[in-house]
C-alpha cells in the first residue's frame, strides 16, 4: 500500500497547501520558533526539506518526525490508522492538472535573456539607499545591475524580451499562460544577480522589503505553467586567487568583495550546498586551494548552521582544499557589517 503526502497531512494537523501549489512551508519542528516556517513539503515529489537545518526525507520520514513514531513503525501505525478512519474524512489527493515545467536553460541563455530583463527596470530610490548603506558605492551599484522587482507590465516586459530575440523558456522566473509570457508577481523588493565564476548571470535573487521570514528568496517559476526552478546557485565576485573568502548570500559577497577586495565565493544558505561541489571543482582549476569560511557569527551558538558547516568541511577536505574560518567581533552579525563598520570608523 503505499502513502502520499496528503493522506498524512491530516494525522499531523498540518494545513492543506495554498491553491495550486504542488509545494508549500511549514514550521520546520526542528529549528522554527514562533511563526517561522522553513520545512518544505513537495507533494509532486512526496518528499521534504528544510533548507534551514537540513532535515529531509519521505512520507514516513515526515510521519515520524512529527509524531515521534520510530521510522521503522511507521507503515504499521499509517496502516492501522487510515484503516479505521470513515471514507470521507480521509483527504485524498485531489486531482490537479499537471503544470508543465521547462528544463533550465543554458548558462548562455539565462545570462543574455537576465541581462536584457535588468536593462529595462530601473532602481527606485530607497533601494538605492538601501544598497549605499551597505557601503556600496553608486558606481558598484550601477556595475552590478541591482534594480527593483517589476510590480506591474510583467506580459508587456516579456513581448518586449521576446520580440527582441531572447529566450524565455527555461529562465526561472518566467512562465506561459493563455499563450502568453510573463514573469512571475514578486513582493516588491531588490533584484539581486547571481553570477558564475565568468561573470554570467544564472540566477536572480530578491531582498524582499518588509518582512523577517524569508528576506532573500530565489526568482523562481516551478509552480506556473511552462515556468522553470532556480537551482541554488553560488555567486562568485573578484579574479579567481590562490585564497578566497567562502560567505553566505550574494549580497553579502558583493559588499565584502567592494570594501576589501577580497575574492568573494557566496552560498545560498550554510545548509544549502547542492551547486557548491561542481563551482569548487571549477575553481581548483583555476588555481583556488585555499578558503577562508565567513559564515555570520551566530554559527557559534547555532546547531543547525554548525552541522552546515561541519558537511562544508567534509566537502573541502574531500576536494583536497586547506581552510580555516575567520571569526570577528561578534556584535557585527555579518562580516560585511564588521567590514563597513571599520571603514566608517576609519573615516572619523
Amino acid at each position: 500500500m503505499l502513502y502520499t503526502m496528503m493522506d498524512i497531512l491530516p494525522l499531523l494537523s498540518l494545513p492543506d497547501p495554498p491553491q495550486r501549489r504542488l509545494d508549500y512551508y511549514v514550521p520546520c519542528p526542528c529549528c522554527d520558533r514562533g511563526r517561522d516556517k522553513h520545512l518544505n513539503i513537495d507533494l509532486a515529489k512526496d518528499v521534504y526539506r528544510c533548507p534551514r537545518c537540513g532535515t529531509n526525507g519521505g512520507v514516513f520520514d515526515l510521519y515520524a518526525l512529527f509524531t515521534g513514531v520510530p521510522r521503522e513503525q511507521v507503515f504499521e501505525d499509517l496502516k492501522s490508522k487510515l484503516a479505521h478512519r470513515e471514507m470521507p474524512v480521509i483527504r485524498k489527493p485531489q486531482p490537479q492538472p499537471e503544470i508543465a515545467t521547462s528544463p533550465c536553460a543554458d548558462i548562455s541563455v539565462r545570462d543574455a535573456t537576465y541581462r536584457a530583463l535588468l536593462q529595462k527596470l530601473s532602481l527606485a530610490s530607497d533601494h538605492l539607499q538601501n544598497l549605499l548603506s551597505r557601503g556600496l558605492s553608486e558606481e558598484v551599484i550601477v556595475k552590478n545591475s541591482y534594480r527593483t522587482t517589476p510590480l506591474v507590465g510583467m506580459r508587456a516586459l516579456s513581448k518586449q524580451l521576446l520580440d527582441e530575440g531572447h529566450t524565455l523558456a527555461g529562465v526561472p522566473g518566467f512562465y506561459r499562460e493563455d499563450g502568453q509570457w510573463s514573469f512571475v508577481p514578486e513582493q516588491r523588493g531588490i533584484l539581486i544577480p547571481v553570477r558564475d565564476v565568468r561573470g554570467r548571470i544564472q540566477g536572480l535573487q530578491v531582498r524582499r522589503d518588509n518582512t523577517q521570514k524569508r528576506k532573500f528568496r530565489w526568482v523562481s517559476s516551478v509552480n506556473y505553467p511552462d515556468g522553470c526552478r532556480a537551482e541554488g546557485w553560488t555567486h562568485f565576485v573578484g579574479p579567481p586567487r590562490e585564497k578566497i573568502i567562502l560567505i553566505e548570500g550574494p549580497l553579502k559577497a558583493d559588499v565584502v568583495h567592494h570594501l576589501t577586495g577580497q575574492t568573494v565565493l557566496a552560498v545560498p544558505g550554510v545548509n544549502t550546498l547542492t551547486q557548491l561541489e561542481k563551482t569548487l571543482l571549477e575553481l581548483r582549476r583555476l588555481g583556488v586551494q585555499h578558503i577562508m569560511t565567513a559564515f555570520d557569527m551566530d554559527f557559534l551558538k547555532n546547531y543547525y548552521v554548525q552541522n552546515g558547516y561541519a558537511e562544508l568541511t567534509r566537502m573541502l577536505c574531500a576536494l583536497g582544499f586547506r581552510y580555516g574560518t575567520y571569526l570577528w567581533n561578534p556584535d557585527y552579525n555579518g562580516l560585511d557589517d564588521y567590514v563597513w563598520e571599520g571603514c566608517l570608523r576609519a573615516k572619523v
